[in-house]
């Protein structure tokens, strides 16, 4: 409610924050954070006295986060060129491009304001056209102040570019005529069951070997998302981003959506094609670091080691070979904030996906540090007030603004408490964190245990171990994975087999049936146990093989690993299709049940040496899983809750989903009134071995 009042006045200039938490909910939820009260009050004291001084010095906070309408440069209404950039070590800006043939020229200087910032005008030319044609290729120079003149990007360029002869980008001015511009038809969408996110990256969505285009992510990949059910889309590697192997994690120019894939226009049509299907469109924002690059990135771009970023070691991300942020420079606030507002008002985007949390969380970055999950690790001096305090302000400003639709998802390993609960009970004011331990769970089952020593104990831990009311978005595998150096689910259960036997016509294999099936399980029980969510990476549906691999000198700038084989999906003679049509029916069976919403996570089941499990979601289903190799069971006891007649809505072991067609879909089970496992009813069922059901009540 305060959130949602807030929206209505922040543009008068009044946030409305109480000066003060109210922890009794906090309290109620997790006594022990009561030890930390103190702590957890300062932090909020420091968002609070932050934003205040935002509103104080700046009118409000909403004014203050659309720096890209005057910082940067723009075409006036009457023509006329007007740029602002924040250099406080320069000695002198020009401008220079295109426009006047990449001449250093005094009439072209900017003029040097206040707080370090410089400010140039050109006016219209004689005829009262502007003096910078649309698509110009623009380049500022920062004048040291040891005479030198060296080449920079604006840091709020819309668009940049790289020539094919020059390894370095430089900026387009993206003027369009007003008729080329794209105009939504769409709104927000609001999507009312659970998140099913699809993480996309549109280079490689493409079985070609090449980067594949906005145009053809919205004709060829949003109709596929949408046909499997799933009502979100996560875009990676839209921040421009100079190296095209970073996955888009080094980004360069914060406010250009990347130009290897069209224009800004057609990133526009791709985000309404998505919400004319209902579909969310949530952007993996990069703010916890940005590339080193100096020429076509942010790095020294006034001449100094500061400007953006903080000087010495505390500067300088060691792992990832990155620069920080400054979080308490007020400039770099602006440019941030500015940031995320900027997607979501040019280009409607859904949310957020921020990347790097548990790095900008700590000042040791969680680098080294197993988190024991003991308390004094979150609320110690190892925590980086300053980062928090952004994010809880960068949560204010988008659950304030745009409290209707807007999501944020924190990428954080730690376990940082409170980091989902909302700010006025002390908290982060995320939406979701991800739950980042389940893929890690699953591929170090897959690759050091035989399945007849499955440890269900650790598996079903991990998938139900997080903290109560902080929502959780599970995943089976990460897009980490999928890079050369690991494997895919899919390839660590297939391996070379897929090369030769996954044609319907090559016959049955011992090893692909083993991976068809786990391939399967491992999906639904993450699904079914493992958070409030659900994220699938692109092509993983469907057992993609091999894996990801962009071009690069060690493999001659090739792109055959760079795509998404979708050809093989779409040829109905390969078994990739089984593997697409379970993920189908699984992802519109919860639309349909809504699972993911309840968040009761009742195991009545671990039996190790059977290897099943039993439990129940949304008080009217039972998942059984049958993890055995060999043993199927006939008359299996399963402990019910809710009594009833139940029926199978979902079985892997499905001919369609390239089962062995053991189980009899009309049978229907009813449940006798005596306990079992700790519920009140009981049913007999039959589960045959490597398979899963879900059983619905239907009276």
């Amino acid at each position: 409610k305060l959130e949602k009042a807030t929206s209505v006045i922040m543009a008068q200039g009044d946030t409305t924050l109480p000066q003060h938490p109210d922890l009794e909910k906090t309290f109620q939820l997790d006594g022990y954070l009561r030890t930390y009260e103190h702590e957890i009050k300062r932090r909020y004291s420091c968002f609070y006295d932050l934003v205040k001084r935002i509103e104080q010095n700046e009118g409000s906070l909403e004014k203050f986060s659309r720096g890209y309408e005057t910082f940067g440069i723009h075409c006036k209404g009457d023509n006329s060129i007007s740029a602002t950039e924040w250099a406080p070590g320069a000695a002198g800006l020009y401008l220079r491009g295109d426009f006047n043939d990449w001449t250093i020229e005094e009439k072209y200087a900017f003029r040097k304001g206040d707080f370090g910032r410089w400010h140039l005008t050109i006016p219209a030319n004689s005829d009262g056209s502007c003096p910078i044609n649309h698509e110009s290729k623009l380049k500022l120079g920062i004048k040291l102040h040891n005479g030198s003149i060296v080449d920079r990007i604006s840091p709020w360029a819309k668009m940049v570019g790289r020539p094919k002869t020059v390894p370095i980008f430089e900026q387009i001015f993206w003027n369009p005529p007003e008729e080329q511009k794209y105009k939504f038809k769409n709104t927000h969408p609001r999507v009312q069951g659970g998140l099913k996110i699809y993480e996309s990256h549109v280079g490689i969505a493409s079985w070609e070997g090449k980067v594949a285009t906005y145009k053809e992510f919205t004709q060829n990949v949003i109709p596929r998302i949408h046909d499997l059910g799933y009502n979100a889309i996560q875009l990676m590697a839209v921040m421009e981003h100079a190296y095209y192997a970073s996955f888009g994690y080094q980004v360069t120019s914060f406010f250009a959506a990347s130009s290897r894939y069209g224009n800004p226009e057609e990133l526009k049509e791709l985000i309404d094609a998505a919400h004319k299907r209902g579909i969310l469109v949530l952007l993996d924002v990069v703010h916890s670091h940005a590339s080193k690059n100096t020429v076509d990135g942010l790095n020294q771009f006034d001449g100094t080691n500061t400007c953006y970023f903080h000087d010495g070691s505390r500067g300088t991300h060691d792992l990832w070979d990155s620069r920080l942020f400054n979080y308490t420079e007020w400039e770099v606030l602006r440019f941030l904030l500015s940031n995320l507002r900027w997607w979501i008002e040019e280009y409607q985007f859904d949310g957020f996906r921020f990347d790097g949390v548990t790095s900008m969380l700590y000042h040791s970055h969680g680098m080294g540090h197993g988190f024991s999950g003991h308390y004094d690790e979150y609320f110690g001096l190892n925590t980086d007030t300053d980062s928090l305090v952004y994010m809880m302000v960068s949560n204010h400003l988008l659950h304030s603004l745009y409290a209707d639709f807007v999501v944020t998802v924190a990428e954080e390993v730690s376990g940082m408490p409170l980091l989902c609960r909302p700010l006025i009970e002390g908290g982060g004011g995320f939406d979701y964190r991800l739950a980042m331990a389940i893929p890690d769970v699953w591929i170090k089952t897959l690759k050091h245990t035989s399945d007849e020593d499955w440890d269900l104990d650790s598996i079903v831990h991990t998938l139900i171990n997080r903290r109560y009311a902080e929502k959780c978005i599970a995943y089976a595998e990460s897009h980490d994975q999928a890079l050369v150096g690991d494997k895919t689910i899919a390839f660590w259960l297939m391996d070379k087999e897929m090369y030769t036997h996954m044609s319907k016509k090559s016959g049955d294999n011992l090893i692909i049936d083993r991976g068809i099936a786990l391939h399967k399980i491992i999906r639904l029980i993450t699904i079914g146990l493992g958070g409030e969510a659900y994220l699938n990476f692109i092509g993983n549906e469907f057992g993609h093989p091999e894996w990801l691999d962009f071009p690069r000198i060690g493999n001659n700038e090739s792109f055959h690993y760079a795509r998404r084989q979708f050809n093989l999906v779409d040829n109905d003679s390969l078994k990739y299709r089984y593997l697409n049509n379970f993920d189908r029916a699984m992802i519109h069976l919860e639309s349909k049940y809504n699972w993911l919403l309840h968040h009761q996570n009742y195991v009545s089941l671990k039996h190790h040496s059977d290897k099943v499990i039993v439990f129940e979601k949304a008080d009217i289903l039972v998942f059984i899983f049958n993890l055995h190799p060999n043993n199927s069971y006939t008359d299996y006891k399963i402990g019910v809750q809710v009594p009833g007649t139940y029926k199978i809505v979902l079985d892997t072991d499905a001919e369609e989903f390239g089962g062995h067609k053991r189980l009899d879909h009309n049978v229907t089970f009813r449940t006798f009134p005596e306990p079992w496992c700790n519920r009140a009813n009981h049913i007999f069922v039959y589960i045959p071995s490597r398979t899963a059901i879900v059983l619905a009540k239907v009276d």
